[in-house]
């Protein structure tokens, strides 16, 4: 049986890729493009960002990798004022991650605006031995983890503090 999606931890655009538009109720904006397939999305909410406040400069950063968007991150929050908004735009299991750095640094939810490009990656992390594993793998797949060797369940929960899926042994050992 598959739980309603709404019912459990995983964003919607960590399902199926979504493109949002901007939150233009905010006074500042830092706009994360990670990787290639995010650069439209990116452009196109500095668009409506500079159509909405024309004297707005949202910082846009084109990184490759959640590392160099959690450092583009750090460096925008050092003067973050309030009404500041973060854009992310991006694979989904990356997006967990940046989303998960930005809440582990004070952002709220209702701060954060994703545009998912990609969603058949996951993070999974083993409730077992503590590792944290990516692959293309679906939501109830098993996948082997390469730590303990067990076969692990990914599960409808994704954790808000790493960004990963919970991945559980499918067997006792």
């Amino acid at each position: 049986m598959t739980p309603d999606l709404e019912l459990t931890s995983i964003p919607a655009w960590a399902v199926e890729p979504r493109c949002p538009a901007a939150d233009l109720t905010g006074r500042q904006w830092t706009v994360l493009a990670i990787g290639a397939d995010a650069t439209g999305i990116a452009e196109q909410w500095r668009a409506q960002i500079n159509a909405e406040h024309p004297d707005a400069e949202p910082r846009v950063h084109h990184v490759a990798d959640a590392t160099a968007a959690c450092a583009a991150l750090d460096a925008d929050l050092t003067d973050a004022k309030v009404g500041w908004r973060l854009l992310v735009a991006g694979p989904a299991h990356v997006c967990l991650r940046v989303r998960a750095h930005a809440m582990e640094l004070g952002a709220n939810d209702d701060e954060i605006v994703v545009a998912s490009t990609e969603v058949d990656t996951r993070e999974i992390y083993c409730a077992h031995c503590r590792t944290t594993m990516t692959a293309t793998v679906g939501l109830t797949d098993e996948i082997s983890c390469p730590g303990c060797r067990r076969q692990l369940y990914v599960y409808y929960h994704v954790s808000r503090r790493l960004g990963a899926h919970l991945g559980f042994a499918t067997t006792g050992t």
